[in-house]
């Protein structure tokens, strides 16, 4: 099981760790990390671990095992593996993680400006989309990006927060996603709220501190994904 840091601490960016093995694909395993797993539309981490004599493994990807509580760090081709007992020094690529942990926290903008079922989402570095059940709503892109940048402008804290199983079973309403459930399995799940009352819902990813991080976003293209399915694409304007 490798203790997931970035859950408490997203803005971590090296850790000490020790390699407790490399699995038949030449995954790498730490005893605990910084890289964020593949997992809710957010891509894993890249970066790379560094060795005591300064050499190093370049990580291409980072994604959970089939049990979902060990963390293994893909390598790029012809990168050299660690021995398990190595002590490394695992370093993550911020300008990327920050830069996902920002259309992240914009895309629960989104999900508030636009209060419709979730079908599908995907986060990326840049740019960031969600997929709404809408039927035959229609949307006014100019009161949504005037919508957005007021929730990004208001600099809403957020902040995480732990609710047992039977707490979410209870109180469904939480759960924007149709397509994608809470990450499970520990009886307990993570929320991620967002001022005092702009936005809670569970989620597993990294999120910037406050709204005000997210910076200038911009509307990209809209279009519908089947008979009430709308994708509603943002990116970040820098």
């Amino acid at each position: 099981m490798t203790t997931p840091l970035f859950r408490d601490d997203a803005y971590l960016r090296t850790c000490e760790a020790e390699v407790v093995g490399v699995n038949e694909r030449g995954g790498i395993v730490l005893d605990r990390t910084v890289f964020y797993a593949t997992g809710g539309g957010q891509p894993g981490d890249r970066g790379h671990l560094e060795y005591s004599d300064g050499s190093r493994t370049e990580i291409f990807t980072t994604v959970f095992d089939d049990n979902k509580t060990t963390i293994v760090h893909v390598p790029a081709e012809n990168q050299p593996l660690p021995e398990p007992g190595t002590r490394v020094t695992a370093h993550v690529d911020w300008a990327r993680r920050y830069r996902l942990m920002r259309v992240h926290t914009a895309l629960h903008l989104l999900s508030v400006a636009l209060p419709y079922p979730v079908t599908g989402g995907q986060i990326g570095d840049s740019e960031g989309r969600l997929d709404f059940d809408m039927g035959d709503e229609t949307i006014d892109k100019e009161i949504l990006l005037r919508t957005l940048t007021e929730l990004a402008a208001g600099d809403h804290d957020v902040t995480t927060e732990w609710i047992m199983d039977g707490e979410l079973d209870a109180n469904p309403g939480l759960v924007k996603t149709m397509s994608v459930k809470p990450p499970r399995g520990s009886g307990r799940v993570r929320l991620v709220r967002i001022g005092a009352d702009v936005d809670l819902q569970p989620c597993g990813g990294t999120h910037v501190s406050s709204t005000s991080e997210i910076g200038d976003l911009a509307l990209g293209k809209t279009e519908k994904k089947g008979k009430q399915n709308r994708r509603v694409r943002i990116r970040l304007n820098d």
